[in-house]
């Protein structure tokens, strides 16, 4: 048997009214890559957080283990000290200090009294060095892009001297190009005996790079599984507790008129005035056709439909909407001709986290609840109550706040407040990062259903087998370009990465 490096026994942990964990039991050996998948709410982060230490000792039941010695956390230094290093997938650095800054933020007295900044800076290059990251460490976290900063924040985890490190989603920014590098240097950390946990919604990264998978449910461990076991349709029927099928349930529907029509847009960059991160593009959408956009993390595709949604502004261009032209100078205006935007980042600008799950559904439609300035309560709550059954939110009721709920109920929240606006064209970004197998196994089919109705959709997806399969047509960016046009039904991920690197098929 390999050595059990880390041991929680019999973790139980509850909430006001919810078991989170019941009687959870796992084991994490010397030099693995162990995942660990589940739905949300399965429990996972709430087992992460407490072998982190956020949850401290004496707030639930069971037994730590490290190096065979039981541990008693009431905080996450002591975790930390402990050789315990967490990896979240929302960064927590500060952009605007420089990267060795952040390396060793809050410990700069190791380098003296008065800083040596000498010395930080060739420390911070050892760490560096061990991420492959060739990058000044003098350099402003702000200006380095999404993959970067996440190799830095590894970096700083490396700086602790752990022996496990857990990354939680550590690619759900990251392109295909940049995952694979990073699970390459979880590789190398691997070689070197370090331990890393990896929770990730995205399955073929799961199957392909971990020694061993445990599968989580409703708070429990439902299995655990060798390499040599893997068998995906038997570990996604276990993470829901049913079997699944194809995991993308896309039908045919006819395709009617142009709904949708932008020409030559172009959008300024937002640090330098003389560039354009987006240039001079054209594209159209049908009713109930599902149009996707495909490229690399900086392509433009998100600056793209922002301005056309006008929640940043155009340098040029031109919109249509069933052949009249249009103007739209603010996300008002896009509302108000029936075009609506599930953003990429849903806690920044999807919902508001503090207000009930009936507030939010309500929130871009309190014209029609209200009168003379004032919510009519009981059509809130009737209007709130159809989507919130029709889309199957999972929550007791809806007074529940939306920060309170899991990353895909949060997802079908923010879908519900757009869906009572009924509109004729619906901009999806990045619609399931983040989000469970199951959960988005509902979403296709709630894009499936809006395109029966003749919904116009346009999905932007960094996930390549999600753009080919639930895609009719495809449009692939790449640095702010429109580089080629796919059928989905002949697309391919080799050809979509063709045209968002160098712009021709093969």
């Amino acid at each position: 048997m390999p050595e059990a490096i880390l041991k929680m026994e019999h973790i139980t942990k509850e909430f006001p009214g919810v078991k989170a964990l019941a009687d959870v039991t796992i084991e994490a050996y010397k030099g693995e890559i162990l995942s660990i998948v589940g739905e949300n709410g399965a429990g996972k982060s709430t087992l992460m957080k407490i072998l982190s230490g956020s949850y401290p000792h004496d707030t639930y039941e069971g037994r730590i283990l490290t190096g065979g010695k039981e541990v008693r956390f009431l905080s996450t230094g002591q975790s930390e000290e402990a050789g315990i290093a967490m990896i979240y997938q929302e960064l927590n650095m500060h952009l605007d200090l420089n990267v060795a800054e952040n390396l060793f933020l809050g410990r700069w007295k190791q380098f003296g009294k008065m800083i040596d900044w000498k010395q930080l800076y060739q420390k911070a290059e050892e760490y560096l060095k061990m991420v492959d990251l060739k990058v000044d460490p003098r350099e402003i976290l702000r200006n380095l892009n999404t993959s970067r900063q996440q190799l830095i924040s590894i970096a700083r985890a490396l700086s602790h001297r752990p022996k496990i490190l857990v990354l939680d989603e550590p690619t759900a920014s990251l392109t295909l190009a940049e995952s694979e590098k990073l699970f390459a240097i979880m590789h190398q950390l691997k070689e070197q005996g370090y331990t890393c946990i990896l929770i990730s919604h995205k399955l073929d990264e799961v199957f392909e790079y971990s020694d061993r998978i445990i599968v989580m449910r409703d708070g429990m461990v439902i299995n655990s599984h060798e390499k040599a076991q893997f068998d995906q349709s038997v570990i996604i029927a276990e993470m829901v507790g049913r079997k699944m099928g194809n995991l993308y349930p896309k039908e045919t529907v006819p395709i009617g008129e142009t709904v949708l029509r932008v020409e030559g847009f172009s959008v300024p960059h937002p640090q330098n005035a003389k560039k354009r991160i987006v240039e001079d593009i054209s594209f159209e959408v049908h009713q109930g056709e599902i149009l996707g956009i495909g490229g690399l993390v900086g392509a433009g595709r998100s600056e793209l439909v922002d301005a056309v949604f006008g929640k940043t502004a155009k340098q040029s261009g031109r919109l249509y909407m069933n052949n009249r032209e249009i103007r739209i100078n603010t996300p008002a205006d896009a509302i108000a001709n029936g075009i609506a935007l599930v953003t990429e980042d849903r806690k920044a600008d999807g919902f508001v986290g503090g207000m009930s799950i009936q507030n939010n559904i309500t929130l871009a439609s309190l014209k029609e609840i209200g009168r003379y300035g004032m919510i009519n309560a009981s059509l809130e709550e009737k209007a709130a109550r159809k989507y919130f059954e029709e889309l199957k939110v999972k929550a007791n009721h809806l007074n529940v706040r939306v920060n309170t709920l899991s990353g895909g109920n949060q997802q079908k929240v923010v879908l519900s407040k757009w869906l009572m606006r009924h509109p004729k064209v619906l901009i999806l970004d990045e619609p399931t990062r983040g989000i469970d197998v199951g959960t988005k196994y509902e979403i296709y089919k709630i894009m499936v259903g809006l395109a029966k109705q003749g919904i116009g959709i346009v999905m932007i997806s960094s996930e390549l087998p999600e753009l080919i399969s639930m895609s009719d047509r495809i449009i692939v960016l790449a640095n702010g370009r429109l580089t080629g046009e796919l059928n989905g039904r002949n697309a391919t991920q080799e050809k979509i990465m063709e045209l968002a690197t160098v712009g021709t098929v093969i």
